[in-house]
């Protein structure tokens, strides 16, 4: 996408060619390998693990980072296009692609030394290994600097005590960075982020998670008890996980909010193709005026919203804050696409309640939008701030 500051504002123009073509090559790998196994997936609750190997052969599990840490190298426009081109067929896929790029291998890219980006960053970004990244726990949600995990000095290593919830990727991923308090004096100045191992001793996993949606997406608990993590892993200075956090998540709104994007495009598509085909009172429903207002009014949030996301998406590309920005794109993508899948399922009247159609599932899987990384009503908050000040 081309942009250009004129008068301190982004300006839009049309997608590159090689962002066009990336664009196609996603939608054709989504269409070709991900749909027509979308229902079975999401029935049987299972995590499309097969695809891994596929998705690291294209770049996707480290789409922004260098090629010297084993990334594709691709900007944050690019890497929308792929998390909304993926989402379009499948949010469950787009979710995995993005927990693991923005979160896990993010954290490590920011904040990492280049020892820790050599040894974890290089494997994750190639897509030999999957991450995971454990912020929430079960009195820790919104109010992240709430966290009751533990990590304490002893010797050689952090001892890790505690338990994270709602972590994506959770049961499969190989690398896990999670925030433990090392210093319950300086509150969340006392957070520090720490990268653990599958199979370090005192880390296991606990309850897989039945969603609403999303359902082929791993959502779990990772525990740990007297778990003993070299003092090398702990991730940025002692302290500072809490901040760094707050960074990781600025960029991880933005692929929430390509992933609504995505999804909402999905479910307004399943919608314009059935009010075309639909027939009643002698003609398809796609005539009557109250059914092209919704469809208008959806055209219309989904380009609203994909704006917001790729404005974001620039501002990250050319160094730029995004704190505001990104809060803005996630809270209208994620409300907008909620809207979206209601109208999707509304038009299609009682065949919108049947999972033989598709909208029923993109209605199921868009709430997360306005949860995940972020309530809607933190993304207020964290808009308000950066309109009215840090005070």
């Amino acid at each position: 996408m081309t942009w250009r500051l004129s008068g301190g504002c982004l300006l839009d123009f049309e997608l590159t060619e090689e962002q066009k073509e990336i664009q196609r090559s996603v939608r054709e790998f989504a269409e070709r390998e991900i749909r027509p196994h979308v229902r079975e997936w999401d029935e049987a609750e299972r995590f499309p693990a097969e695809l891994l190997p596929k998705l690291a052969e294209l770049g996707w599990m480290g789409v922004t980072f260098p090629p010297e840490y084993g990334g594709a190298g691709l900007s944050y426009v690019d890497y929308t296009l792929i998390i909304e081109e993926l989402a379009r067929v499948d949010g469950s896929v787009g979710l995995l692609v993005a927990a693991h790029n923005s979160l896990c291998a993010n954290h490590i890219y920011l904040a990492g030394t280049e020892e820790q980006k050599r040894k974890y960053l290089v494997p994750l970004a190639r897509g030999e290994k999957l991450g995971c990244w454990s912020l929430t726990e079960p009195e820790a949600g919104s109010d992240a600097g709430g966290t009751r995990t533990t990590a304490e000095r002893r010797g050689d290593y952090w001892v890790l005590n505690g338990a994270k919830t709602f972590t994506t990727n959770s049961h499969y991923a190989d690398v896990c960075v999670a925030m433990a308090v090392t210093d319950r004096s300086q509150g969340k100045h006392g957070i520090s982020a720490f990268i653990i191992e599958r199979g370090t001793p005192g880390f296991r996993l606990g309850k897989k998670e039945s969603k609403l949606g999303l359902r082929a997406s791993d959502t779990g608990e990772v525990i740990f008890e007297d778990c003993r993590v070299p003092l090398e892993n702990c991730l940025g200075e002692p302290g500072r996980g809490f901040r760094d956090s707050l960074t990781v998540l600025d960029g991880g709104r933005i692929s929430i909010a390509a992933l609504a994007v995505g999804m909402a495009q999905g479910a307004f598509e399943a919608a314009l193709q059935y009010a075309r085909q639909r027939r009643q009172f002698g003609q398809p429903i796609a005539k009557f005026q109250a059914i092209r207002f919704k469809l208008a009014d959806m055209a219309t949030e989904i380009e609203a919203a994909r704006g917001l996301t790729r404005r974001a998406a620039a501002r990250a590309d050319l160094g730029l804050p995004i704190a505001r920005e990104s809060a803005m794109a996630k809270l209208f993508a994620g409300e907008a696409a909620v809207r979206v899948a209601n109208e999707a399922v509304q038009i299609h009247g009682g065949y919108g309640f049947i999972r033989d159609y598709p909208v029923e599932k993109y209605y199921r899987d868009v709430k997360l939008c306005t949860i995940g990384e972020g309530t809607s009503e933190i993304q207020r908050l964290v808009i308000a701030r950066e309109l009215l000040g840090h005070d």
